[in-house]
């Protein structure tokens, strides 16, 4: 029988553990985040809805990133046991230097739109933390703000070949001399994909006011102060704006760009040059060919062509075909350091993310990124741990399964297969 007595009141009081008041309603949200998609929550409830969809949204019917994303998420890990790892090293080589965690922030366009700090946020952030920042050619901070905002820390620079060659040559140029140390050349937006989001809000560069947006608005007063109390929208490549993502893409791509491009920015670029859009393996052992230092493959986060193949899923095949030869990156549906990870355990030399820094820079601007890295360096801590690997080059094959889903398709085809 239970023996119960009368609680002591000094035995009470060792119970009440008060928590120390955190006056920053900021400060509050994003340490009430624990994951990337809680971040992701924050963000949608504090940006506009034409500025998150843009960001959170993809081509068409956003099956290429559906499909990525869970690509991630039927991932089996194969834990290792009795291994030390009280002590475990996040940092890697990669492009010929290091980065103190194996993931770098993407190059993500018309930034400063989904928050004020934008890019300087991103840049600060990640030289912050030791990792590589990637520019876009369709940034809405200059290269030299840029490079002001993480002076010693790895600023890499992406490149969109335009139909005006001599901008693309100049922002090349400029990077160059603002000690960037590669250029990401990006080859799968000859036009740009079919944003519906974008499309259904009216979503324009810059963003116009009409009776929807005002609507909107009027719930998140923040954004529109922020947007209308800072300097104008500058972009790296583009003088003049107006209209839909779409146009200005398509306005200032170039389709018929091909492998004389790419040679021509080869003879300018002094620094190291990785290819950014690689979805197959013949291109791949085809760019390893020519000598690129990298090839990054990405289906830019499902915003090009729906239906596209899936990174990760590309990337054992690859790595088997050209990864002594130069190294292989994976973007599109990170959202977890487990992510990071399982690539790293498949070959990948490094990994880029993108909507997930976004997300943090939409919770809380730069303080919000930092929450983004924080989140994604603790889980790739943990994930190794669990995994009882100390350095990421301990990390291989056997640590992963590719778990397959069977869809009509694939049963119908096993079946008749399988007839006698």
């Amino acid at each position: 029988m239970v023996q119960r007595q009368v609680p002591k009141p000094s035995e009470i009081f060792e119970l009440l553990k008060f928590k120390k008041v955190v006056l920053s309603g900021k400060e509050r949200r994003l340490g009430s985040a624990q994951t990337i998609e809680e971040l992701r929550a924050i963000a949608k409830r504090r940006t506009p809805a034409a500025a998150f969809d843009y960001t959170d949204g993809a081509a068409e019917n956003e099956i290429s990133l559906q499909r990525a994303v869970q690509a991630f998420e039927d991932v089996e890990f194969h834990p290792a046991v009795l291994n030390d790892v009280s002590e475990v090293n996040t940092a890697t080589t990669v492009l010929g230097d290091t980065s103190a965690l194996p993931f770098g922030i993407a190059p993500t366009g018309f930034t400063r739109l989904m928050q004020t700090e934008g890019e300087v946020a991103g840049a600060g952030a990640a030289g912050a933390a030791g990792i590589p920042f990637t520019l876009s050619t369709l940034g809405t901070t200059s290269i030299e703000d840029v490079k002001a905002a993480n002076p010693h820390g790895r600023n890499w620079f992406q490149l969109y070949v335009m139909r005006q060659r001599e901008i693309s040559y100049g922002l090349v140029e400029r990077a160059a001399a603002a000690g960037f140390d590669t250029l990401f050349f990006t080859v799968d937006t000859p036009v740009a994909g079919a944003r519906l989001r974008d499309a259904r809000n009216g979503f324009s560069i810059p963003p116009q006011i009409a009776i929807r947006t005002l609507v909107n608005a009027s719930v998140r007063p923040w954004w529109w102060w922020d947007f209308l109390t800072t300097p104008k929208l500058e972009f790296a490549s583009l003088s003049q704006t107006g209209g839909t993502v779409g146009d200005l893409l398509n306005s200032a791509m170039d389709p018929s760009i091909n492998y004389e491009d790419l040679a021509e920015i080869r003879a300018m670029w002094p620094g190291k040059l990785a290819i950014k859009g690689v979805q197959t393996v013949q291109d791949a052992k085809k760019l390893t060919d020519l000598g690129v230092d990298a090839i990054l493959l990405s289906n830019h986060g499902g915003r090009q062509l729906d239906r596209a193949p899936v990174p990760f899923h590309l990337l054992p095949e690859v790595v088997r075909e050209v990864g002594a030869d130069t190294e292989v990156m994976v973007d599109t549906g990170i959202r977890n350091g487990a992510d990071i990870v399982a690539s790293l355990a498949l070959g990948a030399r490094f990994t880029l993310i993108g909507r997930a820094y976004l997300y943090g820079l939409m919770a809380g601007g730069r303080e919000g990124v930092d929450r983004a890295i924080e989140i994604l360096a603790t889980e790739v801590r943990r994930t190794m741990q669990l995994l009882q690997v100390r350095t990421v080059e301990e990390l291989n094959p056997s640590h992963v399964t590719q778990l397959t889903r069977f869809n009509r398709v694939d049963f119908e085809a096993r079946a008749v297969t399988d007839r006698p």
